[in-house]
């Protein structure tokens, strides 16, 4: 008969599926309430934790916590920077470069010095905790992205922040941490051993990237690689740069993660969608695990003990440091105020910052060097409160405040860079809609780069293409190549790969229009529109010449009515609701369009054309038709 486990390791068992249980069902909750998952991880674990029911505690796993986070670290960092592609660092690569050396040295001076102020502890405790809070995270900015649509552009800066500072940040307090002890320590010392972290970290991601691109595209097996076995590959080489690294130079595993995914992300593995998925699922299992263990090791003791002094460095690095240093990265780039708003108080804090604090606090609570008792008290206490504030409220907030700022854009795919879609994506970008332009050739692409649009190189009737450039998140896709067949083939993948909402096509040829229509695609002819512009220059040049400025000074925009407590209103009641400056122009009911009487009673489901001045139509439209 074969003995079973004993009672603690049954205990342990329950106790890690108990974790996983909880971190699926906060994945669950957070689909379904739209918000970070973070936000319930967090909360799920401070509920297990010794302040609740008490189920995990530090004892349950003893010294093996340290590396179980060390190696759960490793697979979110290296997923985090596998999506970190260079289509994706070329929107915004002024601002990224900015918020990883600007921004990371003014969150870490100011921050040291706010916690050596507030706090009144040792400048090395403060500098330890300045280095740990440089880090966001893509731990922690992923799964608010994933809830919250942002333009192109500001997802890259700040993924691309994440993940860089998530490496500096592990680094520089590592360097901190180790030079505590040693009198006399001279900067070029801590920029020598900051440098040879870093060093080792990114030669061993870049070994160990090369070995998995030779493998996979250069070593033929018997049976020939499967998707099964490239996943496999790749997360067992992740771990492998993570541990190797590590092991030569401590904290340098995430160093080599970084780099390991950033590279493999970009050489064009194949079954690359296969491995982004699988990876996709291991990362929320480590993440649950993560993040629940460590808030369950929460002292809310430590936390109070902070008092008024504590939540004052919380501002500081929240509302203070956060939008000075975001404002400071963004200028001269073309970041919207709601967007560079979003991004300032949206910078919560996530994993390396609570595990390394953890792993620090613990070593200085013990008689060996570098003890300082008090020291650990106010590391410990002082990250997890700005991470549990910052996640609480910034994560779990993050989709109110992007409607707040105005910046969840619609989704455009424009097919063809050419000067039809150039036109379009400068009209729709004006308007702050998210626009992705795919072309073909490369100097127009890259001309399209340079003028600051999003832009992805290739064949746009190219399904992975049309994915990777966010074809299946997209409402509307236009195609709008001088070529009626390509035109053809993109309305017919939209409609039968992506069930698009919209689907717009350019029509070159006349007698071409009826067979896109056939599909029920929305055509719009080069002649026919040619002629009608030339018509409008002719018979009502003043109408003309203000239908050029849609979206500047002036704007048409239709909603639904979908307010139950419209229906009923007369176009008087509903245009006295409305700000100054805009008017109902036309209702459309039951695909009739009629030019309103003041009588006129709305009905649910009219169609309701308001036309006048740009910010006064956008009013009006959140006014009638507010976000969810």
């Amino acid at each position: 008969m074969i003995p079973l486990a004993g009672e603690a390791g049954t205990n342990t068992l329950l106790i890690v599926a108990a974790i996983l249980g909880l971190g699926v069902t906060s994945q669950v909750l957070a689909d379904r309430f739209r918000v970070p998952s973070v936000l319930f991880l967090i909360l799920s674990g401070v509920a297990v934790g010794p302040k609740g029911l008490s189920i995990v505690t530090q004892d349950v796993f003893g010294g093996a916590l340290t590396t179980i986070v060390g190696l759960s670290v490793a697979i979110i960092v290296f997923e985090g920077s596998f999506h970190l592609k260079i289509e994706k660092l070329r929107e915004s690569p002024s601002a990224a470069l900015r918020l990883i050396t600007l921004g990371a040295a003014l969150s870490f001076i100011g921050t040291t010095l706010a916690v050596r102020f507030f706090l009144n502890t040792t400048w090395g405790i403060a500098a330890l905790i300045g280095a740990l809070l440089i880090a966001t995270g893509p731990t922690v900015i992923t799964p608010i992205l994933a809830v919250v649509p942002v333009r192109d552009r500001v997802a890259a800066a700040l993924e691309t922040e994440g993940i860089v500072n998530d490496v500096t940040a592990a680094i520089l307090a590592v360097v901190i941490f180790k030079l505590l002890a040693a009198q006399g320590a001279t900067p070029l010392a801590y920029l020598t051993d900051f440098v040879e972290r870093l060093s080792v970290g990114v030669f061993i991601g870049l070994v160990i990237s090369a070995i998995l691109w030779l493998l996979l595209t250069r070593v033929r097996t018997p049976m020939g690689w499967t998707p099964q076995n490239a996943r496999l590959l790749t997360l067992v080489g992740a771990i492998v740069a993570y541990s190797t690294a590590d092991t030569i130079v401590t904290e340098s595993g995430v160093a080599a993660v970084a780099t390991a995914g950033i590279v493999l992300g970009n050489v064009g593995l194949p079954y690359e969608a296969e491995i982004e998925e699988f990876k996709g699922d291991i990362t929320i299992i480590v993440l649950s695990f993560v993040f629940i263990a460590l808030a369950a090791l929460i002292e809310f003791e430590t936390l109070l003990d902070l008092g008024l002094a504590g939540l004052a460095v919380v501002v500081v690095v929240a509302l203070i440091l956060r939008p000075l240093l975001v404002f400071l990265s963004t200028t001269g780039d073309r970041f919207t105020r709601g967007e560079k708003l979003f991004m300032s108080f949206v910078g919560p804090r996530g994993i390396i910052p609570a595990s390394v604090a953890t792993l620090f606090a613990i070593q200085l609570g013990t008689p060996a060097a570098p003890s300082n008792p008090e020291g650990a008290s106010i590391l410990a206490g002082t990250v997890f409160l700005v991470i549990l504030l910052t996640v609480v409220f910034e994560g779990g907030f993050a989709r109110q405040l992007a409607e707040w700022f105005k910046v969840i854009p619609m989704r455009v795919l424009i097919i063809g860079g050419g000067r039809v879609g150039t036109e379009l994506a400068e009209r729709l970008e004006e308007r702050g809609e998210n626009v992705v332009i795919i072309e073909e050739r490369k100097s127009a692409a890259e001309k399209l780069r340079n003028n600051g649009f999003s832009v992805r190189e290739g064949d746009g009737t190219n399904v992975e293409l049309l994915r990777k450039a966010g074809g299946d998140r997209s409402k509307t896709i236009v195609a709008a190549t001088g070529d009626d067949d390509t035109n053809l083939l993109v309305a017919q993948l939209a409609e039968s790969t992506f069930d698009t909402e919209t689907v717009i096509t350019r029509v070159n040829e006349p007698e071409n229009v009826d067979a896109f229509e056939e599909l029920g695609v929305k055509t719009i002819s080069a002649s026919a529109s040619t002629a009608w512009g030339i018509d409008n220059l002719i018979e009502r040049p003043a109408m003309s010449r203000w239908m050029t400025e849609l979206g500047r000074s002036g704007d048409v925009q239709e909603v639904e009515v979908t307010d139950e407590s419209l229906a009923g209103k007369t176009i008087s009641d509903v245009n006295e609701m409305l700000p100054e400056g805009c008017i109902v122009a036309l209702v459309s009911r039951d695909e009739e369009n009629t030019v309103p009487e003041a009588s006129l009673e709305l009905e649910y489901g009219d169609h309701l054309t308001i036309l006048g001045r740009t910010e006064a139509v956008h009013e009006a439209i959140d006014q009638l038709h507010p976000h969810d």
